[in-house]
């Protein structure tokens, strides 16, 4: 989580100071994050974005799932 919060800020919040209000912080941070989950490419999964693996992932197991007939 700290290296996450570290990147965050080193590519959002310090280049772009001085913020001039508060709403200017909440859009860039609501950005990087639809950015961060969505379209970023991650090596360790594949280099797809991590909502993409996820979706993968929930699909797979919903089909792998055994009803029971009681």
């Amino acid at each position: 989580m700290e290296s996450t919060i570290g990147l965050f800020k080193t590519e959002v919040i310090k280049p772009q100071r001085p913020w001039k209000t508060l709403s200017h912080v909440e859009l860039a941070t609501a950005e990087w994050v639809d950015w961060y989950n969505h379209r970023r490419l991650h090596g360790e999964i594949g280099h797809i974005p991590p909502a993409e693996y996820e979706a993968n992932f929930y699909r797979a197991t919903t089909n792998l799932q055994v009803t029971a007939n009681i």
